[in-house]
């Protein structure tokens, strides 16, 4: 159910928290079971970082194992905010699944087990795939934004997409080619994490360190023509693209276990380990590349925002959509 309907409740005792009640059991119970690996056939390392080398620079997160790890605690947050689910599209019987930015594969793999006489494919620009994963699973370095050689029209039941803002320079171009490949009646669904930090009491303001946060996201997609914004504009660009009965859901994810909402207060801790884990790899590569900061100046940068996000008085969260919408029976 979308929570972006109410305001999140705060927990008043937060403040008083241990830090042992702060973050999830360090258990590596975020792993999902699967094993992450990486293959390491096609890389660059960049200031400590390691990057995809096909299409270089297309992309501005790394592919090394601390960041694939870190991939297994999105998907642990995107399953408990869905509730238990891969997906909220009403697919029942599909035949040819498609993750595009499959990423570690972890999804692909999830999504192969539910449907086992689905054929499932993860394409990427990295060839990073899970060490296990289901026969009916194969993965395929390839550029969602250049022509789709490799599927015929109409062949592909469900296309899902998850977290590439920032990512694609022309998305009506790309919602195009989900539309063409799609068969008639098949969905199409994309999870969008929104940019934009918002406090649930008024505290956050454009100039404080999270309110920049955005400001600066904005500054880079200046520089690289990709939006970071397409969790607020994917509803109405899927609509245009020509897709129906589409839906929306909008969800709050708290940074931090401040809400006094027992399912809340759960994923803000998990929220809160995924800035931990993943702002390095968010902000080295855009703000070395694009804003010309130094890794000096983003190693400094990133201690002001954990000191941002461990102020328990700032209850700061974010916005993450889900829209799904079905290519017409009557389409070709």
């Amino acid at each position: 159910m979308s929570n972006s309907s109410a305001e999140i409740p705060v927990d008043d005792t937060y403040s008083t928290y241990e830090n042992g009640d702060v973050y999830p059991d360090d258990d590596g119970s975020y792993s999902s079971g699967r094993t992450l690996a990486t293959t390491t056939t096609m890389y660059r390392h960049e200031n400590g970082r390691t990057y995809h080398a096909y299409r270089d620079g297309e992309y501005w997160q790394p592919n090394d194992e601390k960041q694939n790890n870190h991939e297994a605690i999105v998907h642990h947050l995107c399953i408990m905010t869905l509730q238990d689910k891969l997906f909220l599209a009403p697919i029942e019987d599909p035949k040819v699944i498609l993750d595009l930015g499959t990423g570690t594969g972890i999804w692909a793999a999830d999504i192969a087990d539910k449907f086992p006489t689905a054929e499932v494919i993860g394409t990427d620009l990295s060839p990073v795939a899970p060490g296990m994963h289901p026969s009916n699973c194969r993965f395929e370095i390839d550029d969602m934004a250049s022509e789709w050689v490799a599927f015929p029209p109409s062949s592909i039941s469900f296309i899902h997409i998850r977290g590439l803002f920032g990512s694609i320079a022309d998305w009506p171009s790309l919602y195009a080619q989900c539309y063409t490949h799609l068969e008639p009646g098949g969905w199409i669904e994309q999870v969008e994490f929104s940019i934009h930090n918002r406090s649930a009491d008024g505290r956050l303001d454009g100039g404080s360190t999270l309110g920049r946060w955005s400001g600066n996201a904005m500054s880079i997609a200046e520089g690289t023509g990709k939006t970071f914004e397409i969790a607020e504009n994917m509803a109405g660009l899927i609509g245009e693209a020509g897709f129906e009965g589409l839906v929306e859901r909008v969800f709050k994810w708290p940074i931090g276990p401040w809400s006094s909402d027992k399912r809340l207060k759960e994923l803000g801790r998990w929220n809160l380990l995924n800035w931990e884990e993943g702002m390095e790899g968010w902000c080295m590569a855009p703000y070395t590349r694009v804003l010309g900061w130094s890794p000096a100046e983003v190693q400094e940068w990133l201690v002001n925002i954990r000191k941002a996000l461990r102020d328990r008085k700032a209850h700061v969260y974010h916005e993450v959509r889900v829209v799904y919408a079905r290519k017409p029976f009557e389409a070709t």
